[in-house]
């Protein structure tokens, strides 16, 4: 429970923050060309609100709604998600949105995008000036990697160190690293300390690659226990640390990866357990340890707990490599900060053409996936992190041309700047509809997908 608070209130400011400075960004061009703002509200107010006031001599209320899902700014004259119809049928007056030039009413529907954008580009360059830029190069890895099975048909075999590609050579261990692997022509590797070339198809199916289980690729570790967690399974069989774990079940081990591809087939097989006796029968398992200390071969009996956790742990990535910290002036942070949101926007929206497919739809998430990219510890590096990354998805997809988005409103003005024709006010509130009827589709196919995830059948 204590999980789901910290992420949620993450999840809960970080939204805030966007919405604010999204509906901020129509609101100061819109009041910078002389349009009147009705309401400024962060969340949604069905019904109710939470808050709101009201300045003597002002035309807008600002407020606070209950439902997190958005905010808004309504705009007098403006055919919006309010479908305040009622207001479109009366005299057209000079202060409202639709009496303005086409140029002005452009501005003010991208402002919401180009602020969350400069947010985004500002937040990345904060975090090269407060933390640097920490990472583990990724030919430091000297373990290597673990292949699955399509890698391994590529050429690829466990302990090759990843060098660099076509595209130029790997810098961490990231989806940066997955794209490239997935566009490129061959890799460079070095394997048993000689350089080597794979050829590669150009085209491997980057969803497919994250997705897979085991996925494409992933840092190798050592399955050496670091520390053993008191009254656990591993402690109780006389685990201790320094133990290199050898064997699983009978099956070999030679790293952390296949130990964790083992317990996995566990999984696997106690969901089609009929019994609670038959699911501890599958819990007793048979390790075998290498002990550095007597250099001798221990075998331990040990019966995983129910989420079949063994209580061990084994080095990080961290432990194991020393990460390269690149720090950054003030100064010199902006044009770096505005380079590395160029880079996550760039490859944003390549990897958009995933979603289009039969599997893309399904890696759709709703809010418990956006949620779960912040860390169960608060954590303000992965909070800004976190919060950029989703203020650039959603400037994105705010510019979609769909009609109830900023980008459909976009699309209709720029249609009007060429052909001098605006289109009529039926037109308008019919696309508001239907685009809004798409919005509620796609939000319910999202969330739909992570109740799924969270019962296990996705």
């Amino acid at each position: 429970m204590e999980i789901f608070l910290i992420r949620a209130l993450q999840f809960v400011l970080a939204i805030s923050i966007l919405i604010l400075i999204h509906e901020g960004g129509h609101f100061m061009f819109a009041k910078m060309f002389g349009i009147r703002v009705e309401k400024f509200f962060i969340f949604f107010d069905p019904w109710f609100h939470l808050f709101q006031f009201k300045p003597k001599k002002s035309d807008t209320t600002y407020g606070v709604g209950w439902l997190p899902l958005g905010g808004y700014c309504k705009i007098a004259g403006m055919i919006d998600e309010s479908f305040d119809t009622e207001q479109m049928k009366q005299p057209a007056q000079p202060w409202e949105f639709r009496t303005k030039p086409a140029w002005q009413r452009l501005l003010v529907m991208i402002g919401g995008v180009l602020f969350n954008f400069l947010l985004a580009l500002f937040i990345y360059a904060m975090i090269l000036f407060t933390w640097g830029d920490i990472y583990i190069p990724v030919k430091d890895m000297t373990h290597g990697m673990r292949f699955n099975t399509e890698a391994k048909q590529l050429g690829f075999k466990d302990g090759d160190i990843l060098v660099g590609t076509d595209n130029g050579a790997f810098k961490d261990f990231s989806a940066d690293l997955y794209r490239q692997l997935s566009e490129a022509t061959y890799a460079d590797i070095v394997r048993d300390g000689k350089p080597m070339r794979i050829q590669l198809p150009g085209d491997i199916n980057l969803l497919g690659m994250l997705k897979n289980d085991p996925p494409f690729v992933r840092p190798l570790i050592p399955c050496k226990v670091d520390s053993v967690l008191p009254a656990s399974p591993a402690s109780k069989a006389g685990m201790t640390k320094g133990d290199r774990i050898v064997a699983f079940n009978g099956n070999v081990i030679g790293s952390f990866n296949e130990f964790t591809e083992q317990i996995g087939r566990l999984s696997d097989v106690i969901a089609l357990a009929k019994s609670p006796a038959d699911s501890m029968k599958v819990r007793k398992a048979t390790i075998v340890v290498e002990r550095e200390t007597t250099l001798s071969r221990d075998t331990l009996s040990i019966v995983l707990t129910p989420e079949l956790t063994a209580g061990f742990m084994t080095p990080s990535l961290g432990m194991l490599y020393k990460p390269v910290t690149v720090e950054y002036g003030f100064f010199e942070s902006l044009p770096a900060g505005v380079s590395y949101g160029i880079g996550v926007l760039t490859g944003y929206v390549d990897d958009m053409k995933y979603v289009f497919s039969a599997e893309g739809a399904k890696s759709l998430g709703g809010f418990g996936t956006i949620g779960n990219l912040f860390p169960a510890e608060w954590d303000w590096y992965v909070f800004w992190k976190m919060t950029a990354f989703i203020s650039i998805m959603l400037a994105f997809m705010n510019l979609l041309p769909i009609p109830a988005l900023d980008g459909g409103h976009v699309l209709f003005l720029i249609y009007e700047i060429i052909t001098r024709r605006k289109p009529s006010e039926t037109f308008m509130i019919r696309a508001e509809y239907v685009g809004f009827a798409i919005l509620i589709v796609l939000m319910l196919v999202a969330n739909l997908n992570d109740v799924l995830r969270w019962l296990g059948y996705m």
